[in-house]
């Protein structure tokens, strides 16, 4: 039997979860119309197991320096989809990628109007700047073997050319650690640039606003592209919270003061899944990601998440 604190909750929520769940990939509560851009609201709270080691996404090992690099930076190729079940999709930065010469040359061509969080344009000369630190550093030439020059025939193409062919580059620039960084962020240029300590400058829907040893709060960029595309982001703020206990990760969870848990173990999923308002997604091995049933947008356990797509439905947690 459920305690009667839960219960109570199950039948305030009964009728907007209902609505929340509707549909192929659930819908939010709210109705949004056709053609008008979401209105961000809320904050996303997450807790996580340890702290981002780096804000430099080229050096982004671990789930939390991918999830938070991922909101900040952008990779070249991405297709991105909108909150509030939107399956339209739009190219992200590069707009467009056409091989020639049996796959060892590659054409991109860059979105215009773009613009890095700290003011900076995005072009083609900023990706010369990023593909060079690339080049430089063993992480960077393991995720493009074969790269052996990259030049600009104008400031929104760029051509990257290869030893040999290279038919995977487009799945090789989604990867999140290839995500574009402000040439004003970095300490040097060249090979040898690297990600100024302490500094997070991308083309992304969320910027850093607060950092300490237990939390990092990340904000919406109110100049991002892709809201004029009506991409999001549906939440104003993300907290990530560092909490090393599962079982205090799972505690957060069903009280409510986060929304996401990550690295959930097999325990704790037991308990979660007697509770009508969480769900689980398989993650790695016999680990899963806890979530509250009020947020969309989040689909899978396995790859980090663009939460740009991500929003909150209201579900009501308390007597009407």
């Amino acid at each position: 039997m459920l305690p009667a604190a839960a219960s109570g909750r199950v039948a305030i929520v009964s009728v907007a979860l209902l609505a929340a769940l509707a549909g192929c990939g659930g819908g939010s509560a709210e109705s949004v119309a056709p053609g008008t851009p979401p209105t961000p609201g809320g904050t996303l709270a997450i807790a996580v197991p340890a702290a981002p080691h780096t804000l430099d996404p080229l050096l982004a090992r671990t789930p939390a320096d991918l999830l938070v690099a991922r909101q900040i930076y952008e990779p070249l190729i991405e297709r991105l989809s909108g909150p509030y079940g939107d399956v339209r999709r739009r190219a992200g930065l590069v707009i467009s990628a056409d091989p020639a010469e049996h796959n060892t040359i590659w054409r991109l061509h860059l979105r215009s109007n773009v613009r890095f969080q700290d003011g900076a344009r995005f072009n083609a000369s900023a990706v010369l700047a990023n593909v060079e630190r690339w080049r430089g550093t063993s992480e960077g030439s393991a995720l493009l073997p074969g790269l052996v020059a990259v030049d600009a025939p104008r400031p929104d193409l760029v051509r990257f050319i290869f030893s040999e062919p290279d038919p995977d580059l487009k799945r090789q620039l989604a990867s999140p650690q290839l995500g574009i960084v402000s040439p004003r962020a970095l300490r040097s240029t060249g090979a040898s640039a690297r990600l100024a300590r302490g500094v997070a400058a991308g083309t992304g829907a969320f910027e850093l606003r607060e950092r300490d040893p237990q939390r990092l709060l990340l904000a919406r960029n109110v100049q991002w592209w892709g809201t004029k595309h009506e991409l999001g982001p549906a939440v104003d703020q993300i907290d990530l919270r560092i909490v090393t206990s599962p079982a205090e990760r799972l505690m957060l969870l069903r009280r409510g003061e986060v929304q996401v848990a990550y690295d959930l173990e097999s325990a704790q999923v037991a308990r979660l899944r007697r509770d009508p308002l969480l769900t689980a997604l398989p993650g790695k091995g016999s680990t899963a990601l806890g979530l509250e049933r009020s947020v969309r947008g989040i689909a899978s356990a396995g790859a980090t998440p663009v939460l740009s797509q991500a929003w909150l439905t209201r579900i009501a947690t308390g007597a009407g």
